[in-house]
């Protein structure tokens, strides 16, 4: 049987990207080589906000603000539809490099976002276990965070039984001929489809090289360690030296992330988690009566400023890309699931597209 539409990838992006496409009446179908939502999808802390959000484009801050104000409804409409909450949380974030002030008052003044600066005293106040003692921290006291995996798993069951998913098929190459797709080749045969769109997160380049122009998506890998420990010893999601610590409503608390080049090795290292755990035990000393609970690696799929590929592929009809989201898959998954779904119906699309283009400059 032939479907409408075809989803490569079972990440967040490939889920949401189902999720919108089911809304309407036509068949889609959905192909992850694993299970879904298993990659960097599980492997992210959650945070929906870029870090450091003025070190982006304009273009990323448009997927990102959209999507921000998407997810509380999200959030709830996931709840309601499969009784799995996703446990958005509206924590704040918390910045402590205080060199970044000037622009983050600058950003926050241009794109109508709320941002302060604690001083001393407010900082611990807000803070009381925090061993930095520092004169002032930028804090955005809108941010939110979701737990990832709970994310996907809403996600999964939210389009069971409108969505044909094929999971543990790994599909090997893209169909096309006469310069219009027709489907994908999996480890189990050929699947046909008036449209296909590649959410492969860190594999898309080396899906979409074999048939021409591949986009600049690269493997980065991140590492993240658990602790276990009391509710409510940290308060706020913090961010210093770009790393990150996110503390769980169960009094988990999450460390990250690193930044690797290791090509598709999703192996974890003793040296980055010792350096994951002296970051968390300098700033928050009481953790060192915690247990580390667990430690693992995904890989980010990395591409130049961090600004995705979303939108057709040049040169072949019905195919489309959606990918390379690199740090930024979670807070701007909504709208990116939007914008492909609106230029693959031929609809208005949320914000301009161009800036998202795979052409031959962004190419390979």
């Amino acid at each position: 049987m032939m479907s409408d539409y075809l989803i490569v990838g079972g990440g967040v992006m490939g889920l949401l990207t189902a999720y919108e496409l089911a809304k309407t009446d036509a068949s889609v179908t959905l192909v992850e080589m694993r299970a879904s939502g298993r990659e960097s999808s599980w492997a992210g802390g959650g945070i929906l906000s870029p870090l450091y959000p003025w070190r982006y484009a304009r273009s990323v801050t448009q997927l990102a603000l959209w999507s921000q104000a998407r997810y509380p409804e999200l959030a709830r409409e996931l709840l309601d539809l499969t009784g799995t909450d996703p446990e958005y949380r509206e924590s704040g974030l918390m910045i402590l490099d205080a060199e970044e002030r000037d622009l983050a008052l600058a950003w926050g003044e241009r794109y109508q976002v709320p941002v302060e600066l604690l001083d001393r005293t407010r900082l611990a106040a807000a803070e009381p276990n925090l061993a930095l003692r520092l004169d002032n921290a930028i804090w955005l006291p809108g941010v939110a965070q979701i737990r990832n995996p709970r994310l996907t798993s809403a996600l999964r069951a939210a389009i069971d039984h409108k969505v044909t998913l094929r999971e543990n098929e790994e599909v090997l190459d893209i169909l096309a001929e006469d310069g219009r797709v027709r489907g994908v080749r999996t480890t189990k045969g050929e699947l046909a489809a008036k449209q296909v769109v590649v959410c492969a997160g860190a594999w898309t380049a080396q899906l979409l090289e074999r048939i021409g122009v591949a986009p600049r998506i690269r493997p980065v890998r991140g590492q993240m360690m658990l602790f276990h420990t009391k509710p409510e010893q940290i308060a706020h999601v913090m961010l210093y030296r770009d790393r990150y610590i996110i503390p769980r409503q169960d009094g988990r608390v999450l460390i990250g992330g690193t930044l690797e080049e290791a090509g598709f090795s999703k192996g974890t290292t003793s040296t980055a988690k010792d350096v994951l755990y002296r970051f968390a035990v300098e700033l928050y000393p009481e953790l060192q009566r915690a247990s580390v609970e667990d430690h693992w690696a995904g890989l980010r799929p990395g591409s130049p400023d961090g600004i995705p590929y979303i939108g057709p592929y040049p040169g072949i009809d019905g195919l489309f890309v959606n990918a390379g989201h690199f740090r930024n898959g979670l807070v701007t998954g909504p709208a990116s699931a939007r914008l492909i779904s609106d230029l693959m119906l031929q609809r208005e699309p949320i914000v301009p597209p161009e800036p998202y283009a795979l052409d031959a400059e962004r190419g390979s």
